[in-house]
């Protein structure tokens, strides 16, 4: 994969550019893994048919190497409140991928030796996170600045962590060599988007963060975007639907943590899949 470094470029100081070059950036990385042109085929979030180009393994190793590029060529944060803030965050989040019924509730198949769950913050004006296939975790102080409290950073961290957890950039990458770009790839981008938003107000609920700042985080990005899209609206659906479909999984993820911490909900069975 070294022969790939000279052909990456990662450009803090363009923060609307920021996260387009980081999509791109996972995307030539993933074509310059070997053995890579086998889809796999799978159940994904929903129940349904979730074809992935590369194996988790090779998720992992995609993002081990941006990873370390994104830190070496960006401005990072190197200690301090912020960093603790997101790391404390980000770990509460991971933890509870550990919780069976969670992961069976939300049809996540989930190996602890997929992800490495790691978290920077990154100086740069953008309203944006990401993680990076497998678990590494970046965080803007614009959005930083943005939140109005945990609740809302916790939101936005369980949202991205979702996609890393959902497997969405090998699924998309799966789909791109079957129908390209245009249309039908736009209509798989909003389906991932959604499943992303369920997931994570599950996982931010049974992290002990309250999901009514999701709806309020999003609204408030809608609302700004009224005079200029925030970037983490910039490849998102931005409609009443999401808010719809919020609204409709904040109880039943309020019901589901209620439950487990009544111990109503038993461990599956071993051997049960």
């Amino acid at each position: 994969m070294n022969s790939i470094r000279n052909r990456l470029r990662f450009c803090p100081s363009n923060p609307r550019a920021a996260g387009v070059v980081v999509a791109v950036w996972v995307s030539t990385l993933l074509l310059g893994l070997t053995g890579c042109s086998d889809t796999q085929q799978g159940e994904g979030p929903g129940h349904r048919d979730q074809p992935l180009a590369i194996s988790p393994q090779q998720e992992l190793e995609v993002g081990r190497a941006a990873y370390k590029e994104i830190l070496a060529k960006a401005r990072v944060v190197r200690g301090g409140p912020q960093v603790e803030r997101v790391r404390k965050i980000g770990e509460r989040i991971a933890a509870v991928v550990a919780i069976e019924p969670l992961m069976r509730e939300i049809n996540l198949h989930v190996a602890p030796d997929e992800f490495e769950w790691e978290y920077s913050v990154l100086e740069n004006d953008q309203i944006n996170a990401f993680c990076l296939p497998g678990g590494k975790i970046c965080v803007f102080t614009g959005l930083l600045a943005a939140v109005r409290n945990d609740d809302q950073l916790a939101a936005v961290l369980s949202h991205e962590i979702s996609h890393a957890l959902a497997h969405h950039v090998s699924e998309r990458m799966a789909r791109e060599r079957t129908v390209g770009h245009g249309l039908l790839s736009l209509s798989y981008d909003r389906q991932q988007e959604s499943e992303a938003d369920h997931i994570g107000v599950f996982l931010m609920t049974f992290a002990g963060y309250d999901p009514n700042q999701a709806l309020a985080f999003w609204q408030e990005m809608e609302e700004a975007g009224h005079g200029r899209i925030p970037e983490i609206l910039s490849d998102h659906p931005s409609d009443e639907r999401r808010m719809q479909q919020l609204k409709g999984w904040i109880p039943l993820a309020k019901a589901a943590k209620q439950a487990y911490d009544e111990h109503r909900i038993a461990p599956e069975p071993a051997g049960s899949r």
